[in-house]
């Protein structure tokens, strides 16, 4: 599932390409929003909220989706063909196209009515002034859930995806299964916004480490049974199943 800072940098991408342009062609696939037509409509931009895209228009409508774990975006040079899988797609008054593809969320709201899609989140850790106190309240409302777990509820943090959430974790020294009622959220949120950002500025691949080898970008998520690269403990791991989705620790500098 894509993480918030590539959300963030696939709407500034998108943005810098397609802001401005017309619609003169409208190819939704999804059932959602079959029956809708934005030919016409001039693109006036497309902004980020936690995971979520929103493409807004000059008549007022949002087109919002979600990638999950399958969808993606992309500009199209005139006169290519449509990709397989293809959701949305719109023909731009320069012979381009903005195809989405395999996108499993799509909806088409009344600009002002997106609180309608996106309204449920907490606060986006990569907004400009998010309220981090607030972020903390909502994670606290639920105080037994384990650390890992409370994270990734876009309802009380939005932007953190897994590999995110266990690597912050990492960084403060937090077991993944510490309930979040007694972790120290303030500096834990601070990190996490910060290591977003600068994901979006300058880390486009994600390395948490430093280190961009292969098998070493991360401390943690992805390195079940190999060496924790501050202690040199064995990474544990744990399948997805009813506690969280899988999980990656060091039992030694994440200790319950």
């Amino acid at each position: 599932m894509a993480e918030g800072d590539s959300i963030a940098r696939l709407a500034a991408r998108l943005d810098a390409r397609t802001a401005g342009a017309l619609i003169v062609r409208s190819d939704l696939r999804h059932p959602r929003v079959a029956t809708a037509d934005l030919a016409g409509m001039r693109i006036t931009g497309w902004r980020p909220r936690g995971k979520h895209l929103l493409m807004r228009t000059d008549a007022g409508w949002t087109l919002h989706s979600h990638l999950r774990m399958s969808g993606s975006w992309s500009v199209l040079r005139p006169g290519s063909r449509y990709p397989r899988d293809l959701r949305v797609g719109l023909g731009l008054d320069d012979g381009r196209t903005v195809a989405g593809v395999a996108l499993p969320v799509v909806t088409l709201v009344r600009t002002r009515d997106e609180a309608r899609v996106v309204g449920h989140l907490g606060p986006d850790l990569l907004a400009d002034d998010p309220d981090l106190d607030a972020a903390a309240a909502r994670l606290r409302a639920v105080p037994e859930r384990a650390a890992v777990v409370a994270l990734l509820d876009q309802r009380a943090v939005a932007g953190l995806g897994n590999m995110w959430a266990q690597e912050v974790l990492f960084l403060e020294r937090t077991s993944p299964w510490r309930p979040i009622g007694g972790v120290d959220l303030p500096p834990l949120l601070a990190r996490a916004r910060r290591l977003l950002r600068e994901a979006v500025a300058t880390n486009h691949r994600q390395v948490t480490t430093g280190d961009p080898r292969p098998g070493r970008r991360h401390f943690v998520y992805g390195r079940k049974g190999r060496p924790c690269l501050r202690c040199g403990t064995p990474v544990a791991f744990a399948p997805a199943g009813h506690r969280a989705r899988e999980t990656w620790w060091c039992p030694r500098c994440q200790a319950e």
